[in-house]
């Protein structure tokens, strides 16, 4: 009897966690699977700029990065385009910092947020209001953008007739911590690889920044959900039952270079956030709309997995007790060996892909670089783990409130940040 119940009990989540580890690989290698190699899109090769941009950039409580962040835009070698910095009416140091750019470049607006309580998605509509070009993107405060990403942009659109524009976002200060490693290649393998997948098989959830879409379709559209903790995925979820069309595009020489979270809370409050917000949209059911069986189900299952993460989360400790209290019959103890094969390779090709991201971006990355990537494997899923927990928790008491991501400018200090060539890769 006890075997049965070990078997009816384990068996099923077994399976799913066999599932998600196989998912996941899958996703990771999905670039490297075609004989067009990373990125399954390049970026067109500018030719003559035609389309006008506004650049769009939410700065709350952002003094320490604010500044080298708009300058940088300011070096855009496309012609036509201007930067809207947004800041909250209370916040006076940023908003000093936002006037003081405005007046030394006259491409540089200021625009004012009063809306209560205060979030990205509430900031981004203000502005949307604002917008004069074509074309409206969108960066975070802490963003270094490379010069020739908008002449980039502008010819990927026309090229591909494009609704929507995602460029590659790459995390930089791999060494400020035990988890930057893994959390920088996270970055590496979703926007080289995943978000390639999920654009071509017609569901996407955008990236939060670097992302362009056609001011005229996100008016038409809404602009964004100002209620979402997870607005890109959102509006994502929308355009995609909309049958706009997605261009994804990546190349190491032009991805915005961006930092981790400075504190290991920082890391679990984004993660909170980003969860709960896909959970958010699980929730709504726009996904329901798409139009046809196998999106949905692609929908529904990348939507719920927050669920799935947060499950496994408990699993591991429960597994691990009762294995010592109980004793297990033989077929759940080869049973939970099913998900460690996937798991394994995993980890082989995120050492790979530790090496292709050290030749794409041009770094120096060590052996125990290599070493802290496999030994931070199994805490760095369990701190996410919790993260997926704290999510379900806050969804099911109904708590939405905005936690905001700090930032520091690490990124800018470290030292392998150098430029990478435009033609380097991609």
């Amino acid at each position: 009897m006890t075997r049965l119940l070990f078997l009816a009990l384990y068996a099923p989540v077994t399976l799913a966690l066999l599932v998600v580890a196989l998912t996941t690989l899958t996703w990771m290698l999905d670039s490297w699977r075609t004989p067009r190699a990373v990125g399954q899109m390049p970026f067109r090769v500018p030719d003559l700029p035609r389309l006008s941009f506004s650049l769009l950039v939410p700065a709350r409580h952002e003094e320490a990065v604010l500044r080298h962040t708009v300058r940088r835009l300011l070096t855009q070698d496309h012609p036509d385009f201007e930067v809207l910095v947004i800041v909250g009416d209370d916040d006076p140091g940023t908003t000093a910092v936002a006037e003081e750019l405005a007046a030394e470049d006259t491409r540089v607006r200021v625009v004012v947020d009063s809306s209560v309580p205060k979030n990205k998605p509430k900031a981004l509509n203000t502005a949307l209001k604002e917008c004069r070009g074509e074309i409206t993107g969108v960066f975070d405060a802490e963003d270094e953008v490379a010069p020739a990403l908008l002449t980039h942009i502008d010819a990927t659109f026309r090229a591909e007739r494009a609704h929507v524009v995602q460029g590659g976002v790459q995390l930089m200060n791999y060494r400020s911590s035990w988890w930057a490693l893994r959390n920088c290649l996270e970055y590496f393998f979703w926007f080289s690889s995943r978000l390639h997948f999920h654009a071509r098989n017609g569901f996407i959830p955008l990236g939060g920044n670097t992302v362009f879409l056609r001011t005229d379709l996100l008016r038409r559209a809404g602009g964004w959900d100002a209620d979402c903790l997870a607005e890109d995925c959102e509006l994502g979820i929308r355009l995609s039952t909309a049958g706009a069309k997605v261009a994804v595009a990546y190349n190491a020489g032009l991805a915005t270079r961006e930092e981790t979270p400075p504190t290991l809370r920082g890391l679990v409050k984004q993660r909170t956030r980003w969860n709960q917000g896909y959970l958010q949209v699980l929730r709504r059911g726009e996904w329901r709309r798409l139009p046809s069986r196998g999106r949905r189900l692609m929908a529904r299952y990348l939507l719920a997995m927050p669920y799935l993460q947060a499950f496994s989360g408990v699993l591991v400790p429960v597994s691990a007790v009762t294995g010592l209290l109980l004793k297990a019959p033989v077929p759940f103890v080869l049973m939970t060996f099913l998900p460690l094969a996937p798991t394994l390779a995993t980890m082989v090709v995120e050492v790979v892909g530790l090496s292709e991201f050290n030749r794409m971006f041009g770094l120096k990355v060590r052996i125990r670089d290599y070493l802290k990537l496999v030994a931070g494997a199994v805490p760095y899923q369990l701190v996410l783990s919790f993260a997926a927990l704290r999510a379900a928790y806050r969804e099911a008491r109904g708590e939405q409130v905005w936690e905001k991501t700090e930032h520091v400018g690490a990124h800018l200090d470290d030292p392998s940040d150098r430029p990478v060539p435009v033609g380097s890769a991609g």
